[in-house]
């Protein structure tokens, strides 16, 4: 295969690979995409062996994904997250101050009766910009720690988006004139959520599994510009149990 189209793998056993899925990727192909790149047939060709999803990420959100290399790894680690055992961490950033934490509670339809859908999250940073959006004369936003619980397609835009902090670079739940703002600034045209850690027990060893995957150069940047490098650089942590 074309050395450019190869995925990061940042982890990898005899039943498990993870790798970081570039924003715009496909997890797998499907007729609607009209397009054949996928996360799923890139593995595949890199590695010359089947893979097995476990999970998705939307198309335009990066980071770590994980594959079984096997049919019984990828069952079992399918009804881990079936019976939310595994912790999903996420890096986002949204519009506004968001509360300092808290639990979304509120259920989800993909084009059929809405499903339980739980996300929790945490405020790491905010910031206000000196720059004027539509009545207001700066703008203000918030870095999130976002853990979901479940995993409803388009779960964490749509949580947001309903407690009025919409995510930036979000163009089907998200605020039109604050995307611009990050395009034009800080010629960000991406959509501003990052998988940035997994964490399970492995269904082979017992062991417990952290992978994280490094923040790429254009996040690198843009929280450095917004002054939150250092924050960011903390590391991933433990979803909170209860109340947020």
């Amino acid at each position: 295969m074309d050395p450019r189209l190869a995925l990061p793998i940042v982890y990898q056993d005899a039943d498990f690979v993870a790798v970081d899925k570039p924003h715009g990727l496909l997890v797998h192909r499907t007729h609607l995409s009209g397009s054949r790149d996928a996360a799923l047939q890139r593995l595949r060709n890199q590695l010359r062996q089947r893979v097995y999803p476990v999970h998705r990420l939307d198309r335009p959100t990066s980071g770590v994904l994980l594959f079984a290399l096997n049919p019984d790894a990828a069952r079992a680690l399918a009804l881990q997250f079936e019976h939310r055992q595994v912790q999903k961490h996420y890096l986002a950033i949204c519009r506004g101050w968001a509360p300092e934490s808290g639990v979304i509670d509120y259920p989800i339809g993909d084009g059929a009766e809405p499903q339980p859908a739980v996300t929790r999250y945490r405020r790491r940073a905010t910031v206000e910009l000196p720059i004027p959006v539509g009545p207001y004369p700066a703008a203000r936003y918030s870095l999130m720690d976002v853990w979901p619980e479940t995993g409803r397609m388009h779960q964490i835009r749509r949580h947001f988006a309903h407690i009025r902090h919409p995510l930036i670079g979000d163009t089907t739940h998200g605020e039109g004139r604050h995307n611009r703002l990050f395009r034009q600034h800080f010629d960000c045209y991406h959509l501003l959520l990052r998988a940035d850690s997994l964490r399970f027990q492995h269904p082979t060893t017992g062991s417990l599994i952290h992978i994280c995957a490094p923040l790429p150069e254009r996040w690198q940047n843009l929280l450095l510009a917004l002054g939150w490098a250092e924050a960011a650089a903390q590391p991933a942590p433990l979803m909170p149990t209860s109340g947020g």
